[in-house]
């Protein structure tokens, strides 16, 4: 018997939630529930990738976008662990996990 695309393809379920500007969540406590990584649609980005970050915040979710290395890095060794506590620190130029 054949298999049915439906029983391998995964297809990406959007990732839900109203949109917060980086800067605002900013030494917050908050719960990462998911993140994905694309390319930019905006030419600014250094590395031409955006992360979306999906997470609560006082039991409600948002998303947050952004181009920052740092983040996109830890994100990519740490994102197995999800979900997860962090704050989102600005250290000079930069954003990180802590």
């Amino acid at each position: 018997m054949s298999k049915r695309f439906s029983d391998f393809a995964k297809e990406e379920t959007p990732l839900d939630g109203d949109k917060m500007r980086i800067d605002d969540i900013l030494n917050c406590e908050i719960e990462i529930i998911g993140h994905r990584l694309r390319k930019s649609k905006f030419k600014k980005e250094v590395n031409g990738m955006c992360l979306t970050i999906q997470f609560l915040i006082d039991e409600v979710k948002r998303v947050v976008f952004t181009g920052s290395e740092v983040l996109i890095d830890q994100l990519d060794k740490y994102g197995d662990e999800i979900p997860f506590l962090t704050t989102i620190k600005k250290i000079d130029k930069y954003y990180t996990l802590t």
